[in-house]
């Protein structure tokens, strides 16, 4: 029987997400709709709503609530939207952009997190996410132009060829315990940064 996780989700929306802003209706829904018990390790699943990062395959992480609720709004996405996502990981945010836009297409490199977040989209019914293993600076050429694109891998600079003439990017960056959110809207240029903690079930390294 799987976990019942609305009271947890509707804890975190209200203290880790409204309580710091974020006050877009769509996002707010989709923070409370997606369970994210159903993406981490199953080790970590009493930890899956605390406000913070978590490991997960390929020494990677999943972010925390807030760093995806704040990603999704700077994005200003509408119902009929395509969104790009570059960094699949454990697929946690794109099933939250795919509750407020059309489509989403997730591009990752790591084999190890792209095929079981595509079986995990599967398994939960979310049949607007699109997976692709490989290389996300290339993007998914075939499937441009896109509406938004959400760099969630923490690389470096989006490339001009996917950047040209979108109105909306989020890039995400970390270094050490800081997390750095660049956005760029057809308006401005912005940044904000943000501290977490280290992340449970991770050795300083």
């Amino acid at each position: 029987m799987r976990f019942d996780s609305t009271e947890q989700r509707e804890r975190m929306v209200e203290r880790q997400v409204a309580a710091r802003g974020i006050r877009d209706p769509d996002v707010i829904r989709a923070m409370r709709e997606v369970p994210r018990d159903e993406f981490v390790p199953p080790a970590l699943a009493e930890f899956a709503y605390d406000d913070t990062p978590l490991p997960i395959a390929a020494d990677q992480t999943i972010s925390q609530p807030y760093i995806v609720a704040l990603m999704a709004d700077a994005l200003e996405l509408e119902p009929g939207d395509k969104v790009l996502e570059i960094g699949t990981g454990s697929g946690y945010a794109a099933a939250v952009l795919a509750r407020i836009a059309a489509q989403v297409f997730t591009v990752e490199r790591h084999e190890t997190l792209c095929t079981p977040a595509r079986a995990r989209f599967a398994e939960l019914g979310i049949e607007n996410v699109h997976v692709r293993c490989g290389d996300g600076t290339k993007g998914w050429l075939e499937e441009a132009p896109f509406d938004a694109i959400a760099v969630t891998a923490g690389g470096p600079a989006v490339p001009q060829s996917l950047a040209g003439g979108l109105p909306a990017i989020v890039r995400r960056q970390r270094r050490q315990d800081v997390e750095q959110l660049t956005f760029r809207s057809s308006a401005a240029d912005h940044s904000t940064t943000t501290r977490f903690a280290q992340p449970r079930g991770l050795n300083t390294r």
